[in-house]
């Protein structure tokens, strides 16, 4: 089967297309025939060799953390899955190629009348944002949550999130990205480029950082006493986080197909909207990283795999 992989680390120039052995499965695993995967963030700190450390992986190695695609073979212990099932679901590495093998819990059946190219858009924002905004902030209708970089592929679904659980919702993006979030239901707009969101927003109660570095520091003074800091970019500075009187934590979703079906019931209910910023082959994987590096996307990038 063909698959993208790099061998070395470093920039878009290392990913190759290689042909390698379509994976076997285990008796809790599904063999998934993959339609669709998108480039996130985390695939350019793992190509660029920065989470060695406390996340290593072992070269040559294949990208990818979300997937949608049909259910080709299920091993005798799998029950909520069956074989030609369309399904979504995240992991940590391997669906930048055309087959992959995955434990039944980490996948669930695509939201209904929803194609492959949107589940698979789906499939990381509906983890992170649940993981963010529910698991770690528990946040209920009535609060108050600001996100940066609510114009983004996590942020446009975390943004439509809290606005299902019933929060208000300040959001900071730049151009486009500022028409996005206002579509999609924003109570209040910050263009980060030319206003301080510091100096215009206060007492809120959950924030939700997907940008880091400075923006982050300067979160911490205008959470209210109690309030949460949840960052999936960076770990917040614990010294801050006394000083402030505020929850501040590193969020690290894992796969979970009950994170996805809270998820889903919210898109087949139309509270959730697929946003995808472009489609493109698995093919040129390399200028999709690039473009997703590059910074301003609204959306996800959509790598189509035929």
């Amino acid at each position: 089967m063909k698959a993208i992989q790099y061998t070395a680390f470093g920039g878009s120039e290392v990913l190759q297309l290689n042909q390698i052995e379509k994976p076997e499965i285990n008796d809790d695993e599904v063999l998934i025939k993959i339609k669709a995967t998108t480039v996130n963030p985390m695939d350019m700190k793992f190509r660029s060799g920065l989470l060695q450390k406390g996340m290593p992986i072992e070269l040559p190695y294949t990208p990818g953390l979300d997937v949608s695609g049909v259910v080709e073979k299920t091993g005798k212990n799998v029950k909520r899955i069956k074989k030609g099932d369309n399904f979504f679901g995240t992991t940590f590495g391997g669906t930048y190629a055309e087959y992959i093998n995955l434990n039944e819990n980490q996948i669930t059946i695509n939201p209904k009348n929803t194609p492959n190219e949107d589940s698979a858009a789906l499939a990381i924002p509906l983890t992170t944002a649940y993981s963010i905004l529910v698991e770690n902030g528990q946040l209920s209708s009535g609060q108050k949550v600001l996100i940066h970089g609510a114009g983004g592929g996590v942020g446009t679904i975390a943004l439509q999130m809290a606005k299902a659980i019933g929060a208000y919702v300040i959001g900071t993006a730049s151009g486009k990205g500022l028409d996005l979030i206002k579509k999609l239901g924003a109570d209040e707009l910050i263009d980060y480029k030319s206003q301080d969101f510091s100096t215009l927003v206060s007492d809120v109660d959950v924030v939700v950082d997907l940008v880091g570095g400075e923006t982050q520091a300067k979160s911490f003074e205008i959470l209210k006493k109690g309030g949460k800091l949840l960052s999936t970019v960076q770990p917040p500075s614990e010294e801050l986080a006394k000083k402030f009187d505020i929850e501040a934590r590193f969020v690290f979703s894992k796969p979970s197909f009950q994170k996805l079906d809270f998820g889903k019931k919210m898109v087949e209910e139309g509270k959730i909207k697929t946003q995808i910023a472009q489609v493109m082959k698995l093919e040129n994987a390399a200028r999709a990283q690039d473009l997703v590096s590059s910074g301003g996307i609204n959306g996800k990038i959509v790598l189509e795999i035929s």
